[in-house]
């Protein structure tokens, strides 16, 4: 009796994925367009609101990737970390922690080392980057190596799991990453691949945990290749973070069918132009602060009323009817 095909991984055309590219230009087209505009947008923003955008952005990719798999972290310690790589804020209290600066670690070197090679080494050092102390929960895990064992994504109560998916087995992973750093480190770049790239790296599972946020830091690399420079003023993760139900879900229905990824790619693409639309909107708010400023340069006030007022701005435009003027 022939092996029913359950996992994208046991199809012959594995791992030639194919997409239907006509159903994707309408959304690269406009990703496209967002992209330049974010562009023209920057030239008009300073140096120091360009660093403090880049912080803000980078927390909330670093807090949110890590809040998709159920991982809680300290703002302000996040915050501290990247700081402390960006050389900003030093005189503030550090709150960074070895986890803090274990994530940082990953994600900057994702973004801002695109030129350098993926590999095993880089790949295990990023794991254990995750995992500073070798264990999860309590949980020990195998940190900085492929994984031993069987991989399962199994969610429900004991005697009533739902098996959401199953990896490739532990003695083809090394051939499998193999196969994927070759693709990966060659050929042209393009916002496509780093759909694959993320994708690819979640059907392996090479690691006992992890390999989400390292499938979308991966994600992250690639776009940051494609663009020649590092991708630090928009976050994918808090958009897929929004719609993780969706995430899961789109991951599920592909892993789970044949090499044709076009609805996964759909979805990539998809939360990557709701990203820079987000993007856009948040730098345009910071020109509106600068140019409050601008006007009220004159205008005699204390340290503690702009303290007040910068706060009143951080808050958002949205929530004050009509914005904030002199009088409020």
């Amino acid at each position: 009796m022939l092996h029913e095909k359950k996992w994208i991984w046991e199809y012959e055309s594995y791992p030639n994925f194919t997409y239907n590219s006509k159903n994707l230009q309408p959304l690269l087209e406009e990703i496209k367009y967002y992209q330049g505009l974010l562009n023209g947008i920057f030239t008009n923003v300073n140096e120091e609101d360009l660093l403090r955008t880049q912080l803000e952005i980078l927390t909330e990719e670093i807090i949110d990737s890590s809040a998709i798999e159920g991982e809680v972290l300290s703002r302000d310690s996040v915050r501290s970390s990247i700081s402390h790589h960006l050389g900003i804020n030093r005189e503030k209290p550090d709150y960074s922690t070895k986890t803090s600066d274990g994530v940082t670690d990953l994600l900057l070197d994702a973004l801002y080392n695109y030129d350098k090679a993926l590999s095993d080494e880089r790949v295990f050092a990023w794991h254990q980057a995750l995992f500073p102390t070798g264990e999860k929960r309590l949980l020990e895990i195998n940190v900085g190596q492929y994984r031993k064992e069987q991989m399962e994504i199994v969610s429900g109560r004991m005697g009533r799991e739902k098996i959401h998916y199953i990896a490739p087995g532990e003695k083809n992973v090394q051939k499998e990453m193999e196969a994927f750093f070759l693709w990966l480190n060659n050929g042209n770049d393009s916002i496509i691949k780093a759909g694959i790239a993320h994708l690819w790296f979640v059907i392996i599972h090479p690691f006992d945990d992890g390999n989400g946020r390292i499938a979308r830091a991966i994600g992250n690399y690639v776009l940051s290749r494609e663009a020649q420079e590092p991708i630090k003023f928009y976050s994918r993760s808090s958009m897929i973070r929004k719609d993780r139900r969706g995430y899961y879900d789109i991951l599920e229905v592909t892993t789970s069918s044949n090499t044709d990824i076009t609805l996964w790619l759909e979805w990539f693409l998809g939360t990557l132009l709701k990203s820079l639309k987000e993007a856009r909107k948040n730098i345009q708010y910071i020109l509106q602060k600068t140019a409050f400023w601008d006007r009220h340069k004159s205008t005699p006030l204390n340290e503690r009323e702009i303290k007040v007022l910068n706060r009143l701005l951080d808050v958002g435009e949205g929530n004050f009817e009509g914005g904030i003027n002199t009088r409020k």
